[in-house]
């Protein structure tokens, strides 16, 4: 994959940051961060991005099961890594870059790659599918801006290894 001279993690981070507060879902956010290089490479534009992440948000629709940013991450990986033949050798290298991801996740968001957790509702039962409104109020008390930067950041330096 080539990448921009330009390309920053840092700036990265803060486009998936800006599609969260633009109204998208925390996996959506961070796979359009990375549209303009997917789409220069021809593997995806930003309609089948946001089409793909869709169902991700509130971990799994708003079960609070696997965080939606951190989906965003595996769905990167198989971008920077493909696992697209039956052979070991490429569903490992592809599973190990999942797993590096998954630890720095954890590293800068507190320990779980788990929507519920990162938003301290263990026990919780899943919500309705009615995604909550976008309020100051909902921004305030919730870490997912911060943790939508994280991911996308971590996809970024994962980006830039691989680029090497």
């Amino acid at each position: 994959m080539t990448l921009p001279e330009s390309f920053d993690p840092a700036e990265r981070g803060e486009r998936a940051k800006d599609c969260f507060l633009q109204g998208y879902n925390c996996c959506q956010a961070v796979l359009l961060a990375f549209a303009d290089i997917l789409g220069a490479e021809g593997l995806a534009d930003e309609d089948l991005l946001k089409t793909i992440g869709s169902g991700f948000g509130g971990g799994f629709a708003r079960m609070r099961e696997v965080c939606g940013s951190f989906s965003g991450c595996t769905i990167m990986a198989g971008f920077i890594r493909p696992a697209v033949t039956p052979g070991l050798e490429e569903r490992k290298a592809n599973y190990a870059l999942v797993q590096e991801m998954a630890a720095a996740f954890r590293e800068r968001n507190g320990g779980s790659i788990v929507c519920g957790e990162l938003l301290g509702l263990r026990g919780h039962k899943p919500e309705g599918p009615t995604p909550s409104e976008r309020t100051e109020e909902f921004y305030r008390k919730r870490p997912c801006p911060e943790i939508i930067r994280n991911a996308a950041i971590i996809v970024a330096e994962k980006m830039k290894e691989a680029a090497l």
